[in-house]
């Protein structure tokens, strides 16, 4: 039996890691799916999410109902279907003909126009118009709703300013920072790049010792005078360099093909995904060394990272309107402080002197991550 150096305060000698890493390229590039999964699934992944997660909703199905038939009725219905929010799906003759319409959910929206619109917008009466939405889908009817009244709001300013007169509400202002087309790709797309290295990182290093045993290699390993400390952090090292070239990737895809803006400095992000990488790929290697078994390590890997990662991130849901108890769990996810760190960086060209913490907190979770893989691994061999 070959015992593992327990010895305190060993020498971690560069040669020896050196060859470590060197075996584990070896065994990599004779793996063509975990150099798949690598360099092709990120990528991959990052297009596919980044078009199909979005908030944008557009070419909502519209019918019309004008009951005035007038210049300003018409008017009226070309705003909605020259917004680019809305498009027209048929024009209705009857109030009967609405109800089976959002049943069947034909449509999103009915546009009612009462008679006398255009009488009462000439004489300065409030001119009321009835927008019916299928509320079966609560986020889409919202979001309907919203354009509806925005487009119903432009129209008449521009029918009181054709009238000369001049409005006596007071109209505030908004404007929108950072974001200002409220594009939901510039939002998601950066926070995607932490989810998906986040799940990518700890499946490849979670087959790392695992592999080991499986395939009898752990006995030659053991009669080296490695150090489990060389063992790990050379196994780790190869999937450090393949983890920045993906994110460099998927950025680049982000700035490329869905036009996300990048204001931050790129030195600075580089620095902040080797900390992340750091604690996800050790995570991975503690799962390896932990379960030895390849299949049970991937499955343990994969629920440890995908839905903490996707649900408690701050990707989809706002974590500050998360129940309390979810947001102290959500302190857990490394991914959570990577995304914010990608968005800053991304949107708002913010660095350290802002984003510290989330810094700090992926340091934190990085030493945990790589203590946790050291102490797990033994070279024993019962």
């Amino acid at each position: 039996m070959a015992s593992d150096q327990r010895a305190s305060g060993p020498t971690i000698r560069l040669s020896r890691l050196r060859a470590v890493a060197r075996k584990e390229v070896i065994q990599l590039r004779r793996d063509p799916r975990s150099l798949g999964m690598a360099f092709v699934v990120p990528a991959l992944l990052t297009l596919l999410f980044g078009y199909v997660i979005t908030f944008d909703v557009r070419d909502i199905r519209l019918a019309v109902l004008d009951q005035d038939g007038t210049q300003q009725s018409r008017e009226l219905v070309q705003s909605f279907a020259s917004s680019g929010y809305f498009r027209v799906h048929g024009h209705l003759e009857r109030d009967r003909e609405v109800a089976p319409l959002l049943e069947k959910g034909t449509v999103r929206l009915v546009l009612v126009i009462p008679p006398g619109f255009a009488r009462d917008l000439a004489s300065g009466r409030p001119a009321a118009v009835q927008g019916l939405v299928d509320g079966s889908d609560a986020n889409t009817a919202s979001i309907a709703m919203n354009y509806a009244r925005g487009i119903v709001t432009s129209f008449s300013a521009r029918a009181v300013l054709r009238g000369g007169t001049v409005p006596s509400t007071v109209s505030p202002e908004t404007r929108v920072w950072y974001n200002e087309e409220l594009k939901s790709s510039n939002m998601v797309v950066p926070g995607l790049v932490a989810v998906i290295m986040m799940i990518i990182a700890a499946m490849l290093t979670a087959l790392t010792v695992a592999r080991e045993w499986e395939r009898g290699t752990m006995e030659q390993l053991a009669t080296t005078p490695v150090h489990r400390v060389e063992v790990i952090f050379g196994k780790l090292l190869p999937y450090l360099g393949i983890g920045m070239i993906d994110v460099v990737v998927a950025v680049t895809i982000g700035i490329t093909v869905f036009g996300v803006p990048f204001r931050g400095n790129p030195f600075f992000l580089l620095a902040m995904t080797f900390l992340f990488l750091l604690g996800a790929l050790g995570l991975g290697i503690f799962i390896s060394a932990a379960i030895k078994s390849q299949l049970l390590a991937t499955q343990i890997a994969m629920l440890a990272t995908y839905l903490p990662s996707l649900l408690l991130s701050g990707l989809i849901f706002d974590i500050d309107a998360m129940p309390k108890a979810l947001r102290v769990v959500s302190a857990l996810v490394p991914a959570r402080y990577f995304v914010t760190v990608l968005r800053g960086v991304f949107l708002k060209g913010v660095g350290p002197e802002v984003l510290w913490a989330q810094g700090l907190g992926m340091m934190i979770f990085a030493a945990a991550g790589l203590t946790l893989a050291v102490r797990a691994f033994h070279k024993e061999i019962a």
